[in-house]
């Protein structure tokens, strides 16, 4: 933990450009979690949306909860889920649309013939997609924003016993759909 992040976010309420260091020591992090769960085309929106919720919060921010660099991870997992929503409703009225015959349908089409492609990297990819959000975000959080057990109860607001447990239980739902084999998501116990 960055003991002046609290203190910038303080600043900015002064200064607001206080808040473009934060900004610059963490939109790297933020990017390859996002990318990471949504793929690079919306990533860039993603990431820069998190500062933006950051920023209007600021205020709220509380640091005798937890870090900054945490806090940041749990609104870029809220932005993902949102985004996700708002895709799946997307692709759900494309698919009750009828196709045209012809002619390039354009983004929507792009991105559920990505979708379909997604699913067919493998098992591994169909028992991530099966897991329920809450257990898909820990295990997320720990692999790929590499945010240790503390970081990832502030993001998601549980308690940190909790993200062990879900870890836990995901690492073991994962090992049996792979038949034995470890899934190699390698989060270590902090």
């Amino acid at each position: 933990m960055r003991a002046d992040d609290a203190a910038l976010i303080e600043e900015s309420w002064r200064r607001p450009d206080a808040f473009a260091v934060l900004y610059d020591r963490y939109f790297g992090d933020v990017y390859r979690y996002v990318a990471g769960r949504v793929g690079t085309q919306v990533a860039d929106d993603l990431a820069a949306e998190t500062f933006v919720v950051a920023y209007g919060k600021r205020a709220t921010f509380d640091p005798g909860r937890g870090a900054v660099r945490a806090w940041l991870f749990g609104i870029a997992t809220n932005l993902v889920a949102q985004h996700r929503r708002s895709e799946t409703r997307r692709l759900e009225a494309l698919r009750r649309t009828p196709a045209e015959d012809g002619t390039d349908g354009g983004h929507e089409d792009r991105v559920a013939a990505r979708l379909l492609a997604a699913g067919a990297r493998g098992r591994l990819a169909a028992e991530l997609r099966r897991l329920p959000d809450h257990d898909r975000d820990v295990l997320l959080l720990v692999a790929l924003a590499d945010l240790n057990y503390e970081e990832v109860a502030q993001a998601l607001d549980i308690p940190s016993g909790t993200v062990g447990s879900r870890l836990n239980r995901v690492r073991r739902k994962l090992r049996a759909a792979l038949g034995g084999a470890d899934p190699a998501i390698g989060a270590t116990d902090d």
